[in-house]
């Protein structure tokens, strides 16, 4: 393939998915490959986002002035990155707030970094998912300007910010994402609460759940599943700062006034 096709279907790439791309007779060696890139970034074709990570110059615009697809940049921060958290449900365009923060899973640690004003933040599978080789459950190739996207499926988007509501944008932005979706499949989302295996969330999505029942038309045998595997003390719906709420006892769950109450609605 030359240069030109691979930049044409794919607007942002790796490097080792562009040396993939040229067929062994026309490059033969590394600084071959490193002098193209050289040449296109010098003529303003291709942008260097960070070591290795590269996006495309459409044809007549201004490498000054474009803005690279942050979806694109973030699901190529590593090889095996999926687009996860408050970044899933901005994919789907079901977050309530647009932030400028984008995170990707993966297996490997890299460091967080910016680029045209946007944070990009790469974060390791949770050990137990690794530990069960899960770390692709409920994850759906999607299509993004014509490249494939890994991104977690919105039942696994549901119980991921509800376990680390840090990167899910804060409850009320947690509540209000969640709240918009039109339809979930319940059944996966109790699967993957349990796969996770994390007591508090499983109590956390239990009691998401049951203040929605007709919205999401839960079920009794849902909330049952996931009450069989709750905490056996109370534990605190928020961990750091421990703070007084309301004792949900079905879910051994210390709740927020706030969250229990909505109180962000009279803001409104």
């Amino acid at each position: 393939m030359k240069p030109q096709d691979f930049f044409f279907r794919h607007p942002v790439f790796r490097y080792e998915e562009f040396v993939s791309s040229l067929g062994q007779n026309e490059v033969r060696s590394m600084n071959t490959w490193n002098a193209l890139l050289t040449h296109y970034k010098k003529t303003g074709r291709i942008l260097q986002v960070r070591r290795g990570l590269y996006a495309v110059v459409p044809y007549g615009s201004d490498p000054e002035k474009f803005t690279v697809d942050s979806f694109l940049l973030a699901s190529r921060m590593t090889e095996d990155s999926i687009l996860a958290y408050h970044t899933a449900l901005e994919f789907y365009e079901r977050a309530y707030s647009v932030h400028e923060r984008f995170l990707a899973l993966s297996e490997k640690d890299t460091r967080v970094f910016s680029f045209q004003s946007a944070l990009y933040q790469s974060v390791r599978f949770p050990n137990r998912l690794s530990a069960q080789r899960q770390t692709h459950y409920g994850v759906i190739n999607a299509e993004r300007q014509g490249m494939e996207v890994r991104v977690t499926g919105l039942e696994r988007a549901m119980v991921d910010v509800l376990d680390r509501p840090s990167l899910g944008g804060g409850w009320e932005e947690i509540w209000r994402s969640l709240e918009s979706v039109e339809f979930y499949d319940l059944d996966r989302v109790v699967e993957y609460a349990l796969i996770l295996g994390n007591a508090t969330t499983i109590a956390k999505t239990g009691f998401f759940l049951e203040q929605h029942r007709e919205q999401f038309n839960v079920t009794d045998n849902h909330l049952h599943t996931l009450r069989t595997h709750v905490p056996k003390k109370p534990h605190y719906m928020i961990r750091a700062n421990r703070q007084t709420g309301r004792f949900f006892d079905s879910w051994n769950l210390i709740v927020p006034e706030a969250i229990v109450d909505r109180t962000w609605e009279d803001l409104r």
